[in-house]
This record gives C-alpha cells, structure tokens and sequence, in this order.
C-alpha cells in the first residue's frame, strides 16, 4: 500500500473542459516528478493521471486528469481530498532549506506529551506559522523544535507546558 499524504480539496469545475479548482496545502506535485495522485472517492484512495494543472493563486490550482473530459463528469469529484505518495516527495537538497509546507503529512512529538498527531495542514499565511494537527494548532516556533528526523518524518518538539490544553 502507498503511504499518502492530504495536499487538498478539490472545490469546484473550472470551464467545460473537465478542468478541477483544488484549494491546497502543499504544492508538492510542483515541485516533485509525479504525474499522478490519489483522490479519496468513496472512502478509497484512487489513482488519478494528471494531464496538466497551473497556478491559479498561491492557494488555488487548477488541475486537468487524464479521461475528465466535461464539466459533468468533473462535477463527480468535487469535494474530493487529493493525495501525494510520500515517497515522491522530494527532499530538500542539502543547500536547500526546508519550506514549513514540507512538514505537511509529519508526525510532531512533544517531549513531554509524546505522539500528538501528523501534520494536516501548514498555515503559512501570517506572520505566525502553525502546525494544524486535527483539532489542535502548534506554533512551527524554531524555537520549540528540538530536532528533525527526517527519515522517520517526524518533528521532536518541546511545548510549553499547557500549549496543548489550549
């Protein structure tokens, strides 16, 4: 099984052409060598060609698949959650830094309450970065990052004390 990781949602058609608006988190197909990615349809991850996308903002691609030919057929796949497989995503090269949406599909471990969860979504539009966990928001404070395994994609933090009560 392919290990996989949320970059989206796809919100609407765009035109006739069976084009998708997907809102994203992670423009990682940008910048990877995948010509495809999953789509949950029916509580299942599918495979889904792509036969081109573009940037439509910084949060907004429109993306075209293989066979998706009309705006009806289109249509079927709004509000689906796209996918990226984890071993397609590039790492950074060792002159690279890394983005704060690489973490994105991350596990974060607290030094003092453990596994809380894998990163969902990376909110990177202020001034304050946040790890969107479910329910919960943990600043991306380098400060509060003890380490990076980036093996195990995991990001070891050390929360202060009643960050996650909050």
């Amino acid at each position: 099984m392919i290990e996989t990781y949320k970059i989206g949602t796809l919100t609407r058609t765009h035109g006739v052409g069976g084009e998708l608006s997907m809102n994203f988190t992670d423009d990682v197909w940008d910048r990877a060598d995948a010509d495809y990615v999953f789509l949950e349809v029916d509580g299942i991850q599918v495979p889904f060609f792509l036969e081109g996308w573009r940037f439509r903002s910084d949060t907004v691609a429109l993306l075209k698949f293989l066979d998706i030919d009309t705006a009806e057929t289109a249509e079927e796949y709004v509000g689906s959650d796209v996918y990226f497989p984890y071993d397609l995503t590039p790492e950074p090269d060792e002159d690279d830094e890394y983005t704060w949406r690489h973490f994105t599909g991350w596990h974060v471990v607290d030094a003092a309450a453990g596994d809380i969860g894998t990163i969902d979504h990376v909110e990177d539009s202020t001034a304050n970065v946040i790890f969107c966990i479910g329910d919960k928001l943990i600043p991306a404070n380098e400060d509060f990052i003890e380490r990076i395994d980036a093996a195990q994609r995991t990001v070891y933090m050390d929360l202060p004390q009643g960050l996650l009560d909050l």
